[in-house]
């Protein structure tokens, strides 16, 4: 009897707990819904902007670069963003143009092309998606990701380049630089 007790105890605090947390429970019905596509495309365009205020940052003669022999150059680690922007984004087929990425063009002008040129093309294949193309299995995923739908592969990109992004402040920082989000207005 005392572990029955306990049961029902637990579901009178869950459907408590389900009561303030539900939207109609707090005045807060859902009237309107949001678009997947429309959402990773505006984040999507706005990590363009910030990776390449970042990149843009870093003067030319800086773009070889890099603290400790093991690392890559700073213009290498850009390179890296956008032939892994390029690679995963093709997964998702569609029309839109692959860019050609050279891995050895690291030079600032090279590698600032080469990063807009991988966004523009994410920006492409994402218009060309619907919220329920972006929830299909992409057909050959990275094993390490297993089977992934192809919102997964942008989101996946997204973190990537957020983390790429936090090495290249620190590539700014050890130069002297600041970051230009970290820039006072």
């Amino acid at each position: 009897m005392p572990h029955m007790n306990k049961t029902i105890l637990h579901a009178i605090a869950g459907v408590f707990v389900l009561g303030f947390l539900s939207p109609s429970a707090s005045g807060q019905a859902q009237t309107t819904s949001v678009s997947l596509q429309a959402e990773l495309l505006k984040d999507w365009i706005g990590l363009k902007e910030t990776m390449h205020k970042i990149a843009a940052e870093m003067p030319a003669d800086k773009y070889g670069f890099k603290a400790t022999p093991a690392q890559q150059t700073f213009g290498e680690r850009t390179v890296h963003v956008a032939s892994t922007n390029v690679y995963f984004l093709s997964l998702l087929g569609g029309a839109a143009a692959k860019p050609t990425i050279d891995p050895k063009a690291t030079s600032k002008e090279a590698a600032l092309k080469a990063l807009d040129d991988s966004f523009d093309y994410g920006a492409a294949i994402l218009k060309q998606q619907t919220d329920q193309t972006l929830r299909l299995s992409v057909a050959s995923a990275p094993k390490f990701m297993g089977p992934s739908s192809r919102a997964r592969i942008i989101a996946f990109l997204a973190g990537h380049t957020w983390d790429i992004y936090g090495q290249m402040a620190v590539y700014l920082r050890l130069n002297g630089l600041v970051p230009p989000a970290s820039q006072a207005m």
